[in-house]
């Protein structure tokens, strides 16, 4: 990092790629607090809302050096998709004259810009508008973007397969489709890198060439496989994001996962864990009243199973929103795989010490840890 790029606005923080591109600027600044070194960023995210108060957005862009510009219209009348994207560049802008700025804007683009659908019409004619306000312009353009907490039913194939596959419905499949897909983290990791490194010009990160047919097939074979307590190999990183995507869908409803037990006059045993293509285990003794945990991934899949005592595993996603609260017992052993881009966390709630099994699908490596200390019940500034 150069340490050039401080204050850093998101736009359309609620959305998909804003969301994820803002959950990795507030991991950096986790990273930096747990080494008691400055936090890089000031992170701005904002809302549809704040482009109706134009005193508002000019204030928040007020001192900005980077920009990342993800908020836009890409559906609704044909009318205000051709002008809608205009009109928010337009806004932003005014805001930059305003508050006498002039920072690097990265622009999500998309590949249809360059067609004369209404839509591709709009997001040009957008990017003309902000690369005037900017003092370095990156043209970021997209092939399909999924990912964690993608909204289904909603211009995004892979959600809508996973949203149906869960709840038993069969989608259209068209059987000749294709896809590139490209996961929301290493886009919003893109977009990041051209603010630090001051990339000027198009950037256009290359997606998985996928067959639509295969990715319902694939996405419905991860689902009958998880809900039978088997973990894909999560060797492919693509797939590892598929599965992550998957998984976060599942919230908040499907957890705990009770095991079967088998038993017999010996005793019991049960499966804490199949497949996944290896990684790593260990047992932990937490006293009580203690609360391990308190972090969150970007990338690595981890499993918490209770042996013994009695446990209350909370998650919630970075950056806000509710705190979902699962009680765990030795006595009915029921894992909780943690989703990622959520912090979490698990806490003794009993009276003598307690036994957990912890998972995680990869090894742990001190130089890329990928886990960000962030407290559950106290968001972090």
């Amino acid at each position: 990092m150069t340490g050039e790029v401080r204050k850093i606005v998101v736009t359309g923080a609620a959305g998909l790629l804003g969301w994820h591109a803002a959950a990795r600027l507030h991991a950096a600044n986790c990273m930096a607090r747990y080494r008691n070194e400055p936090q890089p960023f000031e992170i701005v995210c904002l809302d549809r809302a704040a482009f109706q108060n134009g005193t508002a957005l000019t204030n928040a862009i007020k001192g900005a050096s980077g920009l990342l510009h993800f908020a836009g219209v890409n559906r609704g009348p044909e009318s205000e998709v051709t002008s809608g994207n205009p009109a928010i560049a337009q806004r932003l802008f005014n805001a930059c004259a305003s508050a006498g700025a002039a920072p690097h804007i990265v622009y999500a683009n998309s590949i249809q810009a360059n067609g004369q659908s209404p839509y591709g019409i709009s997001k040009r004619r957008a990017a003309e508008i902000l690369m005037a306000a900017a003092g370095r312009f990156t043209n970021l353009v997209l092939p399909h973007i999924f990912g964690e907490c993608a909204r289904p039913n909603y211009n995004n194939v892979t959600a809508t397969f996973v949203d149906a596959i869960i709840r038993g419905k069969q989608p259209n499949v068209d059987p000749a489709g294709r896809v590139h897909l490209l996961h929301a983290g290493a886009a919003a990791e893109q977009a990041i890198q051209a603010l630090l490194s001051g990339y000027e010009g198009d950037l256009a990160p290359a997606g998985r060439a996928t067959d639509v047919p295969w990715l319902f097939e694939a996405l419905k074979t991860m689902h009958g496989d998880y809900a039978a307590n088997l973990m894909p190999d999560l060797a492919d990183p693509f797939f590892r994001d598929l599965f992550n995507s998957y998984r976060v869908a599942l919230y908040p409803n499907a957890f705990p996962r009770p095991l079967k037990i088998h038993s017999d006059r010996r005793g019991s045993l049960f499966e804490a864990h199949k497949g996944g293509g290896g990684g790593q285990s260990f047992v932990s003794w937490t006293e009580p009243g203690i609360t391990r945990g308190e972090h969150f991934h970007l990338h690595k899949i981890e499993r918490f199973l209770v042996l013994d005592g009695e446990a209350i595993i909370r998650i919630r996603r970075v950056l806000g929103g509710q705190v979902w609260e699962y009680r765990v017992s030795g006595q009915t052993p029921a894992p909780v795989d943690m989703p990622t881009l959520h912090t979490h966390s698990i806490e003794n709630i009993g009276d003598r010490p307690l036994l957990t099994l912890f998972w995680t699908h990869d090894l742990f490596d001190a130089s890329a840890p990928d886990t960000y200390l962030d407290p559950v019940l106290k968001e972090s500034p």
